[in-house]
């Protein structure tokens, strides 16, 4: 009975906000198309466009180690493929289980009650096993192919997401900041897999700016989402800082200082990641910085949705380019 009243919850439209409206008939299409079968359905429990991301994360950390040290081809092919597969694997565990964890609460939001546990498309033992597996298949090969280092590592991003930051997001606001943490971790991943001392790299700067641009860019690109769907979020019970503060003048005043600092921490690499050229880098990555920053000005004054999304969008645009210039920055140096 309960799972029915939350399901019955995706076909209610909130007449208030049109593009929430939007979202419910499109879940109401979502539900009454043939559904995906158990693998298709597993997969998407993974969340694979983030795992997508965190794999480009994981190799830009890769890259940037590994292009200034020499390898023996099979040994750079065998690190290369471990570090992103096993990170791809970790973060697919990962996804998958706070899946599980949260699927009353997606059962009660119109953006997720089309996933595979609120549609009961997957038995919730499927998904919890699915997890495990995966998360743990990631560690493993991790650990084979790359060393503990990075394995390690992977494992306490897997941690920290799903004991600790999943639980805190039904109680405060600041588990946004902790939920940064482990989305800032695959870098490091990277970093320390494609170093000849993987321990050793963790104390560079260059790693820890890697660490830093993913943290600080994870919250005005959530933030914005949060506010775009902010009554979603009431509706499943997370104390996220739009539903904390509804009237969004603390959402957007705490997007655009993070906006900000991401400028000056974009710029980092020129110092601490050599041989990063100064002037074709320093350039493009402070345009893209500044142009992020005017949309959350934007945003700060509107308080629009539509704004918010363009900040969102943005915010998507912006880390791929930036991680791309890093890397191919720093292979031109290396090559020159």
């Amino acid at each position: 009975m309960a799972f029915l009243l939350n399901r019955s919850s995706c076909f209610q439209p909130r007449l208030q906000d049109e593009n929430v409206t939007q979202t419910a008939h499109s879940a109401h299409a979502a539900l009454t198309e043939p559904k995906p079968g158990v693998i298709a359905s597993v997969i998407e429990c993974t969340k694979p466009r983030i795992t997508r991301l965190v794999a480009i994360t994981s190799g830009v950390g890769f890259g940037t180690a590994a292009i200034v040290r020499p390898w023996q081809p099979l040994d750079l092919v065998l690190s290369a493929l471990g570090c992103i597969v096993g990170t791809v694997l970790s973060a697919a565990g990962a996804n998958a289980l706070n899946q599980w964890m949260e699927r009353d609460r997606d059962a009660l939001m119109v953006r997720t009650c089309s996933r595979p546990l609120p549609q009961e498309r997957l038995e919730p033992h499927t998904v919890l096993a699915a997890g495990l597996l995966l998360g743990l298949s990631g560690v493993g090969l991790l650990w084979a192919l790359c060393g503990v280092v990075p394995a390690v590592i992977s494992l306490a991003t897997i941690l920290i997401y799903v004991l600790v930051y999943t639980p805190l997001k039904t109680v405060t606001s600041f588990a946004t900041l902790i939920g940064a943490i482990p989305g800032a971790l695959p870098p490091l991943i990277g970093y320390t897999a494609g170093a000849s001392d993987p321990l050793a790299s963790l104390s560079t700067a260059g790693a820890w700016a890697l660490f830093a641009i993913m943290f600080i860019w994870q919250i005005p690109h959530f933030l914005a989402i949060a506010w775009m769907y902010k009554d979603d979020y009431a509706a499943g019970g997370y104390r996220v800082l739009p539903v904390v503060e509804p009237t969004g003048r603390k959402t957007a005043r705490s997007i655009l200082l993070w906006s900000l600092a991401l400028v000056p921490v974009s710029l980092w690499p020129i110092v601490l990641m050599r041989p990063i050229p100064a002037g074709v880098y320093g350039v493009l990555a402070g345009a893209m910085g500044i142009g992020f920053l005017l949309l959350a000005v934007k945003l700060a004054g509107s308080l629009a949705r539509a704004d918010a999304r363009r900040t969102f969008i943005a915010s998507i645009i912006h880390l791929p380019l930036l991680l791309v210039l890093m890397v191919v920055c720093c292979a031109v140096s290396a090559l020159a």
